[in-house]
């Protein structure tokens, strides 16, 4: 075989074999959205509200979907007084802006009693939980970055995914998505 000829041949069948790496880095990159958007007040990124427990309500500000799961942004309403479980998210920080109502937030062995227009941060690998207090409707902004698979565990929890399942199931439903419940809620800690 002549060098030219050779070489090619080794070209040929050195973009056949880098064009399926060009196509996922090309599909990667798509990922995230190129464009901002709005979300408008009190609505959903999807117009699809994430219901949780006993009324809670999130919807989604910013998706994982729009970010390549960097960072996801929702907001939480809820009417009823208390909140989940002390957990702890291996991954993600966490931070909790207040927009209406009271809470009680703790992070670490601290508790903060916050109001509209609070901000609390909780590190990643630190215990934290939280909890509407008092009468009427509480809403938080909440923010994980990055946001690891919560987005989808809080879809898969409003599909129902928990409701039959045992603690020891539901926990390990939990440590699937990137975080593990350490304790009770704020509301049954000793103060």
């Amino acid at each position: 075989m002549k060098r030219t000829s050779f070489l090619k041949v080794c070209l040929t069948m050195g973009t056949s074999l880098a064009s399926p790496f060009l196509w996922a880095a090309q599909t990667l990159r798509n990922v995230r959205v190129e464009k901002g958007f709005k979300v408008e007040a009190g609505k959903d990124r999807f117009n699809q509200p994430i219901s949780l427990f006993d009324g809670d309500t999130f919807m989604t500000k910013v998706s994982t979907k729009d970010t390549n799961a960097d960072l996801y942004v929702y907001e939480s309403r809820r009417v009823k007084e208390g909140g989940p479980a002390l957990h702890v998210h291996f991954d993600q920080d966490e931070l909790w802006y207040v927009l209406e109502g009271e809470f009680l937030i703790k992070v670490g062995d601290v508790i903060h009693q916050v109001k509209a227009g609070d901000t609390v941060f909780g590190p990643r690998n630190v215990p934290h939980c939280f909890a509407k207090v008092g009468s009427g409707e509480g809403r938080l902004l909440m923010t994980f970055q990055p946001a690891g698979k919560m987005e989808e565990c809080f879809q898969k929890i409003s599909a129902g995914a928990l409701k039959n399942l045992s603690e020891a199931d539901q926990d390990k439903f939990r440590e699937a998505h990137g975080f593990k419940r350490v304790g009770p809620p704020i509301n049954q800690l000793k103060q």
